[in-house]
């Protein structure tokens, strides 16, 4: 836990949610700012700033929670669909610094976009140019 974290303070019950599903590990409430009916944020009880900062287990069981919840919220608000995502640093848009999954239900009609529109404009990148991003991100995965 993280004394000046507001997703901790929810976590601890010293602010109230309105809490949608609740295992040992992961906590679901409706967002108080919400972009659609039904968002909802699926959060690890444990503090971790970052993706990055989960182990594997927690990481399972907050992502597992995401794929489950989505139809069901779906369904409860009659949705269309769902963007489901994650902002991960500041330079992403993560406006409080405990690791966090959006589900936000779409609606045929609702002037939304694609995950595709948070990024901007597109790189244009040659085939040299990708084989060789292909290639810094293969060797920091293998480390």
């Amino acid at each position: 836990m993280s004394d000046d974290c507001i997703f901790c303070s929810i976590v601890a019950g010293d602010i109230p949610a309105r809490t949608v599903y609740e295992t040992d590990s992961v906590l679901a409430f409706l967002d108080a700012n919400p972009l659609a009916r039904g968002h909802t944020l699926v959060i690890p009880k444990s503090h971790a700033h970052h993706v990055g900062d989960l182990d594997a287990d927690l990481a399972s069981d907050l992502f597992g929670a995401a794929a489950s919840l989505t139809p069901e919220i779906q369904a409860a608000v009659g949705a269309d669909g769902a963007n489901v995502g994650v902002n991960d640093g500041e330079a992403a848009g993560q406006e409080v610094p405990h690791v966090h999954v959006h589900v936000v239900p779409r609606f045929e009609g609702d002037g939304g976009a694609a995950i595709h529109a948070v990024a901007g404009g597109r790189p244009d990148l040659s085939d040299d140019e990708l084989d060789a991003v292909a290639d810094e991100v293969a060797a920091a995965i293998d480390g």
